[in-house]
Order: structure tokens, then sequence, then C-alpha cells
């Protein structure tokens, strides 16, 4: 029996007040699709009465990244990667916390004779590097995990049922095996877990509040195709 799970690594651009120093002049970018996932918490917040279980987190990925392995060279921002080691192991704290508990929820649930299907919302900017993003919206999986590969499948024709006139892709606007929470995942638990990337085109968030046609057709396709079984 499966069992969705989901996660939020970028839901807000919060800071600890001892950082304001290395933010000042640049609340802008806190602002930004770089500071956070613009819409993502929303739509995350919307989905998570279809979940088992549902971890967001609200740190800006400016003061550490979520969604990066521990030695990733770039989990610290520019803004915090020349911070004194106390508090850079404080940023690590939280970090560590909330992987942690992701872990521990998916470990328990495979040894309960369970299936694990984790769903990390996440969003991305229309305009990066001067580059157009056409997208609406994206489902990231490692193709040579058949799982995955079918439960994405699954999903994009649902979405597409419901509202064919959005375009979704799949490994888009990344790729699935970059590094990232569910990849790290992936080589934690080689069997009876699904990890998935959500990515949806910040255009329907505006004022960081998510389309409510986008929420719906999300929230919809998704139940039918946890209910269907994929």
């Amino acid at each position: 029996m499966s069992s969705l799970l989901l996660t939020c690594e970028h839901g807000g651009n919060s800071h600890p007040v001892w950082l304001d120093p290395a933010f000042k002049g640049h609340e802008d970018v806190l602002k930004s699709h770089r500071g956070y996932d613009i819409g993502a918490l929303d739509l995350f917040n919307a989905l998570a009465p279809l979940a088992m279980a549902s971890m967001g987190n609200v740190l800006s990925r400016l003061c550490i990244e979520f969604n990066r392995s521990e030695n990733h060279p770039r989990l610290f921002s520019e803004f915090t990667k020349n911070l004194p080691a106390e508090r850079k192991q404080e940023l690590l704290g939280q970090y560590r916390n909330y992987r942690d508990a992701v872990e521990k929820l998916v470990k328990d649930r495979i040894r309960s004779g369970g299936e694990v299907v984790h769903v990390a919302v996440h969003s991305f900017t229309p305009v990066l590097d001067g580059k157009k993003r056409t997208m609406d919206a994206g489902l990231l999986y490692d193709p040579s995990r058949a799982a995955e590969k079918t439960f994405c499948a699954a999903w994009r024709k649902a979405i597409l049922q419901e509202r064919p006139e959005l375009r979704v892709r799949m490994n888009q606007p990344y790729k699935g095996i970059s590094d990232g929470f569910p990849t790290a995942l992936r080589r934690k638990f080689p069997k009876h877990y699904i990890g998935v990337e959500l990515e949806v085109n910040q255009r329907f968030a505006p004022g960081n509040r998510m389309d409510p046609g986008m929420l719906l057709v999300m929230r919809s396709s998704l139940a039918a195709v946890l209910e269907g079984g994929w």
C-alpha cells in the first residue's frame, strides 16, 4: 500500500534576526525566487490533506539550502558561507533536524511493510538568466527507476485530462537525478521509496498565492492517481 509523503524545502524566506546584517541592502533578493519558491507553500498546503504526513520548511534557501546534500559547495549562500563556525552549526542544526525527520518518516513506513510516494513541492521562476521557460509544470524523477517513471506518466496524464492546455514536462526545468532531497533518499531507500519533485511555474503565483485553478488540478489529479493505484 502506497502512502503519500509531502515536503516543501523552499516554502518561505524567513531568517534569524542575527542574519539581518548579512541581508542588509539585499532584502529584494530575499523576496525574489532566489530567496524561496514563490507559491510553493500555498500548493503544499493544498495537497497536504492527501498525505499520510507532510513537512515544510520556511527558512530561506539563502540561509542554508535544504534541497542540497550537506557536502554540496552551495549549501550556504554568498550571504552565509563566511559566517563564524558556531552560526553555521546553528543553521546546520535546522537543516539536519528537517531532513532527519523526513528520513525517519520514510524509514518507519517502509519498516511497517508499506511503500512511500514522496512528492517534494517546488516552483520555478518563469525567466532564468534572460531565458523564458515556456512550461507550466514539471515532474522530476529518476528515469532508471521504473516506478517513478510510471507514477509521473500517470500523474501527467491525469493533469492533462483535466486541463489539456497545460504544458507539463518530464524532468524539466531540472533533471530528476540532480542533487536534491529525493536523490539523497533514493540512495538510502533503494526499494519501496518513490521520489518525485513537482515544479510549478511561478507565473501562477502572483503575490505568493497559487492560482486556485492550478491548486485544484494538482490536488484532484494527484488524488486520482493515488486512488487508482497508478
